[in-house]
């Protein structure tokens, strides 16, 4: 979509890699100023307006700093994309305690973090956009993945929650739920687990960063001033 970003600041977690750098990338193309949040810098800047703040996102007092280093540094902050997730896979008998709460931390306190943080300038400025990136599975549930799956429902749970809460002060909460995508959260999954998300596709392709990246954009922008607390599948049909 054509949307100009001239003079926003957008924060995005997660941007080194996978869906996180072909976000940023999307936004600086569209003229943004892009805060990646991440725990490394990407191997290749996505653009000239891109600048990279090394952080966890698990670390409430941390991040609290960090979004008023932001606001401090850029003096806004317009449009926050939560994508920074993590997987640690098991059947729920032989998951342990560890990777149950790492992927809960990274997946769902991390946007609470960012949001609590950042929803007070929202509030003041009365705008602001939030896209939170869930995911298929927290809509249906995928055998093996049960804290990803809850760590995603419960993301969804919180859009909806804070759509209303921000709503009056005019400020956009959504969320986007991919399909799989091949990122290197996924490079570790055999051919035949590619191949059964493939084959659950009406479109008979795997989603790209790229797809997704478009809708962020387009929640994150004035066309898109009268959606909120929704959930839109980018997936191919794989849902379906």
């Amino acid at each position: 979509m054509s949307a100009s970003f001239e003079d926003k600041v957008v924060v995005i977690s997660g941007a080194s890699s996978g869906l996180g750098l072909a976000t940023a990338r999307r936004f600086c193309a569209a003229g943004a100023r892009v805060v990646g949040l991440d725990v490394r810098a990407p191997a290749e800047p996505p653009g000239e307006s891109f600048r990279h703040i090394e952080i966890n996102v698990i670390g409430y007092e941390q991040v609290g700093a960090c979004v008023r280093e932001i606001l401090y540094s850029e003096k806004s902050i317009d449009c926050l994309v939560n994508n920074a997730g993590i997987s640690r896979d098991a059947t729920v008998w032989k998951m342990t305690e560890d990777h149950w709460n790492a992927v809960i931390d990274v997946n769902l306190k991390g946007p609470f973090n960012l949001i609590h943080h950042v929803a007070p300038h929202f509030r003041k400025a009365e705008r602001g956009k939030i896209v939170n990136v869930s995911s298929i599975n927290g809509l249906r549930g995928k055998f093996g993945l049960s804290n990803y799956a809850a760590s995603k429902a419960g993301l969804i749970g919180m859009t909806k929650t804070v759509a209303r809460e921000l709503g009056r002060y005019g400020v956009n909460v959504n969320a986007v739920a991919p399909g799989l995508l091949l990122t290197p959260l996924t490079r570790e999954l055999t051919p035949a687990q590619i191949d059964e998300a493939l084959e659950e596709t009406v479109l008979e392709r795997l989603t790209t960063a790229e797809d997704v990246a478009e809708v962020i954009l387009f929640l994150c922008s004035d066309a898109a001033r009268q959606i909120t607390g929704e959930v839109i599948r980018v997936d191919g049909g794989q849902y379906i």
